[in-house]
């Protein structure tokens, strides 16, 4: 109740952290009837790796101060040893949650009808680090629930997951979620992102498809209208940003959101520093989920407009997001980020559970918080509910 009177945006401008005024997060009525369970889950999702470790260092210091005050009633080593055992517990089942647990998403809206959300990195079973048995079509299903227009499935060294995809696309742009082709690769040490990698360009990359040759590269890039796009992925060595130039080949563009936690990491510690690099170097900003399977929160979307985006084809709408990424540059694209806790400092590292709290009761919408408070009054009238009975119980004949 404290916190609406502070309410902020759930999502923003990635690069320049404003509002965005033609997106918005949207919550299905499913997601808002578990809203308290949706999000907590969202939040941990979108945690840095410090954050992570900051939050599971509160839960044991709260539960080792619970524990003390209780021990003065009396206890025992054995029931300590097992209540420390329920905590740990309890600790990886909440995160199995937010990895595994089949819930609704909240996904972006957008009112203009010539932009379309992109994701520009995920990945199926078919590469090596993907989740078992986590499909084209459950890549697809994800997308599709997270307001994604098309997504680029890029493993490594393999198309078979992004060519599974393909074959079973929308007839047109706008009846669903279309997947298009990329790759991961190496390039010059650097993860890179390469679309159209194995229907445009063929023999672009070694043998083996995990590195791009230099030398195939070039010579794909001596016409600059139809030279290669490549993306640069985070984490990665922001000093050894390998850009394209007039007259050498490289990437076009830069994540500035990835949703692996080494990349939330990166892109929040190091997000001034990739905006002047991105203008610096004339790079499109990007955003990848990197998702493998793994949970249920997209972390941003690429926004780009495409007028008449709606009725293209799969052969028609990869090559024209391409070329707006390959002459655009900069100016191509927005990215729009899902607002998280802030933990880039010592301080809020130091607080990061109370500010991972007020964040996420901050960004509630007037339904979520309807939802929180029906939920707090059941889980108060079950509590007492259960006492009375035990009470009930315990009492004398």
């Amino acid at each position: 109740m404290i916190t609406a009177a502070v309410t902020i945006d759930p999502v923003r401008d990635a690069a320049t952290l404003a509002s965005v005024g033609e997106a918005r997060l949207s919550q299905s009525a499913s997601y808002i009837a578990i809203a308290p369970l949706s999000d907590l889950l969202d939040t941990i999702t979108l945690l840095s790796i410090g954050q992570h470790i900051a939050i599971v260092l509160w839960a044991i210091a709260l539960f080792a101060i619970w524990r003390v005050n209780r021990a003065r009633r009396g206890t025992s080593v054995l029931r300590e040893l097992g209540a420390v055992a329920l905590m740990l517990v309890g600790i990886v089942f909440v995160y199995a949650l937010a990895a595994l647990l089949p819930r609704p998403m909240a996904s972006l809206a957008l009112s203009d009808d010539t932009v379309l959300a992109i994701d520009m990195h995920s990945h199926t079973k078919y590469s090596h680090d993907g989740r078992p048995g986590w499909t084209e079509d459950d890549v697809r299903a994800w997308h599709q629930a997270a307001g994604y227009d098309a997504a680029y499935i890029t493993d490594h060294a393999t198309f078979e997951g992004a060519e599974r995809g393909i074959a079973s696309n929308p007839r047109l742009a706008g009846e669903g979620t279309m997947i298009l082709q990329g790759l991961e690769a190496f390039y010059k040490g650097e993860h890179v992102n390469v679309l159209g990698a194995g229907r445009r360009y063929q023999g672009l990359t070694t043998a083996d498809l995990k590195t791009v040759d230099e030398q195939s590269l070039a010579l794909a890039s001596l016409l600059q209208a139809t030279s290669p796009v490549l993306i640069e992925t985070i984490p990665g060595k922001l000093d050894r940003v390998p850009a394209a130039s007039d007259t050498a080949p490289g990437v076009r563009a830069i994540e500035i959101v990835d949703g692996s936690p080494r990349g939330l990491t990166q892109g929040r510690r190091d997000r001034a520093r990739i905006v002047r690099i991105a203008d610096s170097l004339d790079l499109a900003l990007v955003a990848g989920s990197d998702n493998h399977g793994w949970g249920r929160t997209a972390p941003g979307w690429t926004l780009m407009r495409i007028p008449g985006w709606r009725g293209m084809t799969t052969d028609s709408l990869s090559p024209r997001i391409e070329e707006i990424l390959r002459l655009g540059r900069r100016g191509a694209t927005r990215v729009v980020e899902r607002r998280a806790a802030p933990g880039t400092n010592a301080i809020q590292l130091v607080f990061a559970a109370p500010v991972a709290a007020w964040t996420m009761f901050a960004m509630l919408s007037p339904d979520e918080r309807v939802s929180w408070i029906l939920w707090s009054w059941a889980v108060v009238i079950a509590i007492r509910a259960w006492r009375s009975a035990r009470a009930r119980r315990a009492a004398p004949a």
